[in-house]
């Protein structure tokens, strides 16, 4: 397979001519060159091409397009990562309608896969405020992704919270790179591109066109485990990205708010459509514990092995997921049940050891 980008982007501006045809079209000719250079009948084999479509490739002048795009993203010291690239979301890939191509500033994580959406209302209330500061805090407490849209109000306190906690966030925009919107979020911008990614479809140039936004939700929902909606009146974009979310398979969240009030509209009707109620964290890690149960072994070894001793790190090499008696564990380690329950004991407290009844330990990933 060879993508190259120049060619890919050139290929998405052909009318007719979208991401699902684009990957058949690559698949069939495994490079983007071929597609320009192979014939009209060639074209209308692949599934979804008709004469018209064929003839639309075939006739394409604007060569230049994608060189352009691809200088500018340069420029920037952004990135263009393909559908076929290593380092696409590999949650993003699951959904029917992903984008064959990102704008990328900045750099995903492996973790990203972890990743939990905010979304609401740009005018969110006092309460609203509050509680969009809190689900971010906590989420990027847990070390989890925290993934927003860039707008004023809840996604602006999304991202902001996550990096002034020290998390990771995710701003998928609805324009292009270099065009940064809201434009009082320019510093939010700067300082996302430092400490997550920044991410669109959009090219280089791209005004924030309405038009734009409801793609942009579909990346929002892709991207993630689950969608969390915080105020959104009756016709909010927030609701946009739940229906994309469920579509798609992934959890949706609602904050529950005052039945008198236009912005709770949305999460109380999405409440009585099957959204999970949320009151606080627990209950998101609760209907997802299956999902991050891995994300929770994987952060734990991450995080905290750098910080063990090498006796601790010894005797946790030893330990499984199976129950084992200390003195078992003691005769197999040759040491003394006294010095090794002291070391257990420690790793306890870390959460990297449980004791069971009966003096039995398990290691907890």
């Amino acid at each position: 397979m060879y993508v190259d980008i120049p060619n890919l982007l050139n290929l998405s501006t052909v009318p007719g001519i979208g991401a699902t045809k684009l990957r058949s079209l690559v698949a069939k000719f495994k490079s983007t060159k071929k597609v320009f250079e192979a014939s009209v009948e060639e074209l209308k084999a692949i599934d979804g091409i008709d004469l018209k479509g064929a003839r639309e490739i075939k006739n394409f002048s604007n060569f230049e397009y994608g060189e352009i795009q691809y200088e500018r993203a340069k420029k920037l010291n952004a990135e263009i990562v393909t559908f076929w690239d290593d380092k696409y979301p590999i949650v993003l890939k699951k959904i029917h309608d992903p984008p064959v191509f990102l704008f990328l500033k900045g750099k995903f994580d492996e973790y990203d896969r972890y990743s939990l959406a905010i979304v609401g209302t740009r005018s969110p209330s006092s309460y609203g405020k509050i509680i969009a500061e809190k689900i971010a805090r906590d989420l990027s407490n847990k070390g989890l992704t925290v993934v927003s849209g860039l707008a004023r109000g809840v996604d602006t306190i999304a991202h902001s919270t996550a990096i002034s906690t020290g998390g990771r966030t995710i701003a998928v925009t609805g324009s292009g790179l270099d065009v940064i919107y809201p434009s009082e979020n320019r510093k939010l911008t700067e300082q996302i591109w430092e400490s997550g990614a920044v991410i669109t479809e959009q090219p280089m140039g791209a005004k924030p066109d309405a038009v734009n936004f409801p793609k942009r939700n579909r990346i929002i929902a892709g991207l993630t485990l689950g969608t969390i909606v915080i105020e959104a009146g009756e016709k909010s974009g927030a609701l946009i990205t739940a229906n994309l979310a469920l579509e798609y398979n992934r959890e949706v969240f609602a904050i529950p708010g005052n039945i008198t009030n236009n912005k709770s509209w949305g999460c109380n009707q999405l409440i009585k459509e099957g959204a999970k109620l949320v009151q606080s964290i627990d209950d998101i890690l609760d209907e997802l514990k299956t999902q991050l149960r891995r994300f929770s072994a994987q952060a734990k070894q991450s995080q905290n092995f750098d910080d063990l001793q090498a006796n601790e790190m010894y005797i946790l090499k030893n330990l499984t997921t199976q129950p084992i008696h200390i003195d078992e564990l003691a005769r197999k380690l040759n040491q003394s049940t006294g010095q090794l329950l002291s070391i257990l004991l420690t790793l306890e407290f870390k959460d990297f050891v449980r004791q069971l009844p009966g003096k039995l330990f398990v290691r907890t990933f």
